[in-house]
């Protein structure tokens, strides 16, 4: 997406001309122009300068906003001046003096002439040079807003009459008119000598409703951009976050440099209470790094050597030495601020039925008011009574907060998001997750850790002490995987590290054994142990109990007998229960995918509370599971593995994990800064608050027109008698847009994280010609599996045609659900492998080839890690 900035608009329909004008360029395959930014995002292979002219050509200015140079200097500079408040400070300069020359216009009319209040004597003996002063003193008032002029007169040249038009007709008119009476006074007076006639002539003077037009929808616009401006203070306490300097090691000397100077590879120090740079990776220290800014925690995060800091968070405790691994646009917090400036500069689809109205409200607006004062002039009503109607059905009409009622709320739910650590990338993104009636969690890194861990502990005969530590002596000189959550749980329980085992093997198929202190310890599955060493019925039980649980029961036995079982599993996240029961309550479905087998994955399952669990699937199986849960309502996908991008990307939303890949993120329509499983019922949480805000805005923005254009035109003077003076519909303009950004702004008070509220929705059904649409857009995509009816279901989704052999490998070695993986993927690696099912519990693994592939190679694939050993192929 190409960005530009766009000059000259001042309501919907300036929005709408624009768009219209850009959207025939050739090469544009979409536009989205931003009132609330005065922005506009365009794609496709149009040349910009096509796009600029076009844009110029309408009646605006545009220019193409800076791109990336110099190490992401002009980046930066660029994403200040998006968020800049440039506009509020003139507006204000424009009130302050409309206000100084409306004062002693005000004065004369509602002070002297309604009230009675004092004047200098040659004004209150003269009323030829009062009506002259107040004829000068709305000139000087309408040239201070000459913008409102300028604007309009463009608008009606290139037949896109704006709101700008229906102010200045407004203001014009009461002028012209009042000017015809005042050289009607000056004839009565000079010409006739007859005061009285004058008199008369001067209480048709509206010279102080133009100046009072005028002022008062500057007061609403000096308002409203001071409101626009608040719906990105978000952001701009991000940028202010960011550094503007780094010190970078050179020649072993520390040197402070500008932040535009940073280098990738460069290394750079940061002190104990200063901002990191840029994104980098730690070489040397220890420290707690608060990292709010970016994910909204609060709580500092413990930073060791080799592991990753980014730019705008701050180091509060201990000296670090980095090396920059990501600078300019591509760090993290230049790509949020990126995030938060192309959603701001895209268009939610129920934007289309304001930009809709606003396309044909301003022409309908002034038909409005020329049938009002025509039919006031035959039902004998005097001229200045129908002008002064009509008048007011100009001025109290207002594009404005039909413009505004959704990209202000799009602006605001945003920046709540940033704050949160929940990026949405578009604003389509924003309104569609609230949508959302199923969503398919990722089993590894999403529901759960990601990494094993040590769950239970079962001692036969010994202490827990004394079985860890005899279990972290043996497994220290392990690579399996399950080895490692052993030793993490030895370092947290400070064991004997100094223990060493000697004559070690490592036994593949069965599992580890050595020699302590002349004793012989041996560990490993049951089948191992049950060789070496009695295992009770009592044990066997708790160890099947464990397996039903989805963890890996670790026998360990010492000269022959059992001394205990170590437990191990992929523990689910401690917030992923409670995160399933927040989307579960607000109406959503919950479903689990998992290339697992299936006694693991429901017992997973079965631990977070989804709603329905899909084992067995391959990467590409997910794609087509999401496939098929399209068909029964909008899927939200969230992952964080390169094997979830193809999901990611079919689902209606994506939703990417911040700690995964890039590629995950890249796919992504949601990101996740803070990995938490929580964040996902809190963005839906988000953009049904926001949908909601812009569904209030949209009414009142109706209702408000609705309502008072027959107020402002008479039609129940006759019922009511009220009479609408046309500086009231003016203030009632400004208002208007006041209340729809105030109204918005109120989302910044919403707790995104508050389940109180939570509830289901009905939403609309999704058409089949949507489906079909996007069946058709996509290629290449395996044969979708069948539709998911049981609780648990296994989904090998491959193309049975390519099929042409299948082979049954006899594996030792396999001990664990990480075992199977680790063998899929060796042979899913092999050119003619379309699909590998792998099974520690039955030792085996089921090929499925599409071209021929020699015994030996698929031997060498499993041998190459040698845990373990191929004993047969059938």
């Amino acid at each position: 997406m190409v960005q530009y900035n766009v000059t000259g608009m001042s309501c919907a329909a300036c929005s709408a001309r624009v768009e219209k004008a850009v959207s025939k360029v050739q090469g544009v395959t979409s536009v989205s122009v931003s009132l609330l930014t005065n922005s506009m995002g365009v794609e496709g292979t149009a040349d910009p300068s096509s796009v600029i002219k076009a844009v110029t050509d309408a009646g605006y200015g545009a220019s193409e906003k800076s791109s990336a140079k110099d190490g992401g200097a002009a980046k930066s500079v660029a994403n200040d001046d998006f968020l800049k408040d440039t506009e509020t400070p003139k507006m204000k300069r424009r009130l302050i003096w409309s206000v100084i020359f409306l004062i002693p216009l005000l004065y004369i009319h509602m002070g002297y002439m309604v009230l009675g209040a004092p004047l200098p004597e040659f004004f209150a003996k003269d009323h030829l040079a009062m009506g002259i002063f107040q004829m000068l003193d709305t000139i000087i008032i309408m040239v201070i807003n000459k913008k409102f002029f300028v604007s309009g007169i463009k608008g009606v040249m290139h037949k896109a009459p704006n709101m700008d038009t229906l102010v200045s007709m407004g203001a014009a008119a009461a002028f012209g008119y009042s000017t015809v009476m005042l050289f009607l006074m000056t004839d009565a007076i000079v010409v006739l000598n007859d005061r009285h006639l004058a008199m008369q002539y001067m209480d048709e003077f509206y010279f102080e409703s133009a100046g009072t037009i005028l002022t008062l929808i500057t007061v609403g616009k000096t308002l409203e951009s001071y409101s626009k401006g608040r719906t990105t203070d978000a952001i701009k306490g991000l940028m202010k976050l960011a550094p503007k300097t780094a010190t970078l090691i050179r020649n072993g000397a520390e040197v402070e440099v500008g932040i535009e100077q940073v280098r990738q590879g460069d290394i750079f120090v940061v002190r104990p209470g200063e901002n990191v740079p840029v994104d980098g990776v730690i070489l040397e220290g220890n420290s707690a790094v608060n990292e709010s800014a970016l994910t909204g925690e609060s709580i500092p995060v413990d930073k060791n050597p080799g592991d990753m800091v980014s730019a705008a968070t701050i180091n509060q405790s201990g000296f670090i030495r980095c090396e920059a691994t990501r600078v300019g646009e591509d760090t993290t917090l230049s790509q949020i601020i990126q995030m938060v400036s192309d959603a701001s500069a895209t268009k939610a689809p129920i934007a289309k039925v304001a930009d809709t109205v606003s396309g044909v409200f301003v022409p309908t607006v002034i038909c409005l008011a020329l049938i009002t004062m025509v039919v006031w002039l035959l039902v004998g009503r005097p001229i200045g009574f129908a002008l002064a109607r009509g008048i007011s059905v100009l001025v109290i009409s207002c594009p404005c907060a039909l413009g505004l009622a959704t990209p202000v709320a799009i602006m605001v739910g945003n920046g709540m998001g940033a704050r949160n650590g929940i990026m949405f990338k578009t604003a389509v993104s924003l309104e569609i997750t609230g949508r959302t009636e199923i969503v398919a969690l990722d089993k590894t890194g999403t529901i759960t850790s990601g990494e094993p861990k040590v769950t239970d502990m079962i001692p036969s005969g010994v202490s827990e002490t004394e079985l860890l530590t005899l279990a972290y002596a043996l497994e220290k000189k392990s690579e399996h995987p399950l080895a490692r959550a052993i030793l993490v749980k030895g370092q947290e329980e400070n064991v004997k590290e100094d223990i060493e085992v000697d004559q070690f093997q490592a036994l593949p198929g069965n599992g580890l054994s050595g020699t302590l202190n002349g004793s012989k310890l041996i560990g490993g599955n049951l089948k191992y142990i049950g060789q070496n060493a009695e295992v009770s019925d009592e044990i066997r039980k708790k160890a099947d109990a464990l397996a039903e649980d989805g963890k890996t029961p670790l026998f360990f036995a010492k000269d022959g007998k059992l001394i205990g079982i170590i437990a191990v599993a992929d523990v689910i996240k401690e917030d992923s229960p409670q995160a399933v029961r927040e989307l579960q309550k607000q109406g959503i479905h919950v479903v689990m995918l998992t290339g697992d087998n299936e006694r693991t994955a429901k017992a997973i399952g079965r631990q977070a509370g989804v709603d329905e669990v899909i084992a067995g699937v391959l990467p590409e199986g997910k794609e087509s599971v999401i496939r098929e849960l399209k068909k029964k309502g909008r899927v939200a996908m969230v992952g964080d593995g390169i094997n979830d991008a193809p999901a990611l990307t079919r689902a209606d939303i994506g939703v990417a994990i911040g700690a995964g890949t890039d590629i995950a993120i890249d796919a992504a329509d949601v990101v996740l800064m803070k990995s938490r499983l929580s964040d996902v019922p809190a963005a839906i949480r988000l953009s049904r608050a926001t949908l909601r805000n812009i569904h209030e805005n949209l009414f009142w923005a109706f209702f408000y027109n609705v309502i008072g254009i027959p107020i402002a035109a008479g039609a129940w003077i006759h019922i009511t008698g009220w009479e609408m003076n046309p500086m009231f519909g003016a203030a009632a303009m400004s208002l208007s847009s006041v209340c729809v950004v105030s109204n918005a702004l109120r989302l910044n008070l919403f707790k995104v994280h508050d389940s109180h509220r939570d509830k289901a929705i009905k939403h609309k059904p999704r058409k089949a010609s949507e489906l079909e649409m996007e069946d058709n857009m996509t290629t290449n995509v395996t044969t979708a599996p069948t539709s998911p009816s049981a609780q648990v279901t296994e989904k090998p989704a491959i193309d049975e045609g390519k099929i042409i052999a299948v082979k049954t490998l006899n594996i030792e070695g396999m001990m664990c659900g990480h075992c199977e993986k680790m063998v899929k993927g060796a042979l899913e690696a092999l050119d003619g492998v379309e699909m590998a099912v792998a099974s520690h519990e039955k030792g085996t693994a089921v090929v499925s080839l599409s071209a021929e592939v020699p015994d030996d190679v698929l031997t060498k694939a499993v041998e190459s890690d040698e845990e373990y050993k191929v004993t047969g192929i059938a």
